[in-house]
């Protein structure tokens, strides 16, 4: 993943995504998951494009189980967003750039 792009855990979830003044864009995926590595450039070229504005990080849901199963991520990539603290926008599957952006534009 790109510097630009936060590495996610249980450990850090909070301090990282609930506490942060910027709205958060998280990438629930795995290693073994296609349409995720698919999802892995576009979260490389969001997290660049917003710096400063807005954090972009990802979650390994193998090595995170507890903050995969809080959100209820049943399918991945799963993308959800939060804004003060708060999940705002999900969305399941392989999503395009520029319905991310759109998300991210409407808070950023």
């Amino acid at each position: 993943m790109a510097d630009s792009v936060v590495e996610l855990t249980d450990d850090n979830f909070e301090t990282e995504v609930t506490q942060s003044s910027q709205p958060v864009l998280v990438d629930f995926w795995a290693e073994w998951c296609g349409p995720c590595r698919m999802m892995a450039p576009i979260i490389e070229e969001l997290a660049e494009e917003y710096v400063g504005k807005a954090k972009i990080g990802n979650v390994d849901t193998d090595k995170n189980r507890d903050t995969a199963v809080k959100f209820g991520i049943s399918a991945i990539p799963t993308t959800i967003l939060f804004h003060n603290g708060e999940a705002t926008k999900k969305f399941v599957g392989l999503t395009s750039k520029r319905d991310l952006k759109a998300a991210l534009d409407e808070i950023t």
